[in-house]
């Protein structure tokens, strides 16, 4: 069977049975899914990584994306004690501005750093906002703090224990967004930029790497010790970025890791359309599953949260993630999980764990 053929069935093979009846298209779907395997499933060998790195890194950045001219502008600065929080833009992907959060600890450092990767959760007013406390009072962010994170920003937890954060907008969040754009606007946001040869995906995780190149740069950060974390499609941009970007130092990624096939079962939300298209990168499917993925990562660090209450994933589609990806790093070194109570939330005591975690390998 030819690669495109492969990637084709692998690519209908999302549109899993979205209902009970026995109907052709169900029927067709269902044979399809079954019949779906990874070309580059993992394997514990040197030419899978080489093949794999190379092949997800082409599926999953936008192409010729290596600049390194930010254009920073510095646009506000407030003195918050033991740190000073700056609003600025730079550069993206695609030549736009990239409004974006960074806090930084006083001291000459060099300091370590996180790169914060916000959630989708269907508000696209915040973005940054939903991690960084913004310069000006923002009641939508402080409610998404009380409803996601215990009332705790993450970048504050984050600069308080020394580390510098930055956060930026997704392409569709925050001032990268516009007035009323809701749920059904993604998929035409996601039609727009395939018609112009782009994925909605590939934007968000080039953009991502752009952000990490960055803060790796900037004076007072040591950049061989700079993380990333996210929650919820953070902690799936977490993760991938991770993969892809092998400067990543570590990994936290809260609530979501999940073989594909949790995630194919009918009724889950990633076959409804509209978020799935800001995670999806075309052809990938018929190449490498989640946790495929994810196991570039190893050797590096790299902690996965999840909980059985957890809503949008699966628990025994989580766990064997979990345990897919246990394989790819040697024993009792690298690779950590933790088992939260609570569901879909990154509370006050699960950062307090995460940031622990990378002091240790990183402060």
């Amino acid at each position: 069977m030819s690669l495109k053929r492969r990637q084709l069935l692998a690519s209908l093979a999302l549109l899993a049975p979205l209902t009970g009846r026995a109907e052709p298209l169900d029927d067709t779907l269902a044979a399809l899914q079954r019949r779906w395997r990874p070309r580059l499933a993992w394997r514990p060998d040197a030419d899978w990584r080489a093949q794999a790195l190379a092949t997800a890194q082409r599926l999953v950045l936008l192409p010729g994306d290596d600049s390194s001219d930010f254009a920073t502008e510095w646009r506000a600065e407030q003195d918050r004690d033991d740190h000073v929080a700056r609003a600025l833009t730079l550069r993206g992907a695609l030549g736009d501005r990239v409004p974006a959060l960074f806090l930084q600890p006083r001291g000459p450092g060099p300091h370590p750093a996180v790169l914060l990767l916000h959630d989708h959760g269907a508000r696209f007013d915040i973005g940054k906002e939903k991690l960084i406390r913004p310069l000006a009072p923002s009641a939508a962010a402080d409610g998404w703090v009380q409803r996601y994170f215990g009332g705790s920003f993450v970048g504050d937890t984050l600069v308080r224990a020394g580390f510098a954060v930055l956060a930026i907008d997704a392409l569709g969040w925050g001032e990268r967004g516009r007035p009323g754009f809701a749920r059904d606007d993604q998929q035409a946001l996601a039609s727009h930029l395939l018609q112009l040869g782009h994925s909605w995906g590939g934007v968000i995780a080039s953009d991502d790497l752009r952000s990490h190149r960055w803060l790796r740069e900037q004076p007072g950060i040591a950049p061989d010790r700079v993380a990333v974390l996210g929650f919820s499609m953070g902690a799936f941009r977490a993760w991938q970025l991770a993969a892809v970007a092998p400067q990543v130092s570590a990994c936290v990624a809260a609530h979501w890791m999940c073989t594909r096939e949790g995630l194919l079962r009918p009724g889950e939300h990633t076959l409804v359309g509209q978020s799935a298209f800001s995670m999806t990168h075309p052809g990938l499917a018929a190449e490498l599953d989640h946790p495929d993925v994810a196991a570039l990562i190893a050797p590096r660090p790299l902690l996965l949260m999840g909980s059985p209450e957890d809503k949008l994933f699966p628990w025994d589609a989580q766990q064997a993630a979990w345990r897919q990806l246990a394989r790819a790093w040697p024993r009792g070194t690298g690779f950590s999980t933790l088992t939260t109570p609570g569901g879909h939330r990154f509370d006050a005591e699960q950062q307090q764990a995460a940031t622990a975690w990378l002091a240790r390998l990183l402060a």
